[in-house]
């Protein structure tokens, strides 16, 4: 494909599919936003040395934040969004790393809880 006479637009579309690691974080920011930030892991395919990876997430949606608060780690979530990289300045110099800006969230699967048993 010669890319002077085709031109495509850019897209940046994600779908993860993966276990929640950890109870989400809700921070307020100065503007007033809440942030919610989680963790999902993501199995790798069979024959990779590493076995998983761990994705940062976060969103201002109320909707998502919803899911995430009947969300429990190990459930599994279908998200959406796009890929992010963030900046910050440190004492060691300036950083970034990448995170998901989550649009929509779902509960795919709970994880299995042992039952509680009750005296009788």
């Amino acid at each position: 494909m010669d890319p002077t006479t085709t031109s495509s637009p850019d897209d940046n579309q994600v779908f993860l599919r993966g276990r929640l690691a950890a109870t989400p974080v809700l921070r307020i920011l100065p503007s007033g936003d809440e942030l919610c930030t989680f963790r999902l892991t993501v199995t790798r395919p069979a024959g990779d040395r590493v076995r998983v990876d761990s994705l940062d997430c976060a969103t201002t949606r109320t909707r998502v934040r919803r899911t995430l608060g009947r969300a429990e780690p190990g459930d599994e979530l279908e998200v959406t969004g796009s890929l992010h990289r963030r900046f910050w300045r440190s004492p060691a110099g300036l950083g970034s790393r990448y995170e998901v800006a989550v649009g929509t969230a779902r509960v795919s699967a709970r994880q299995r809880r042992p039952r509680q048993q009750t005296d009788a």
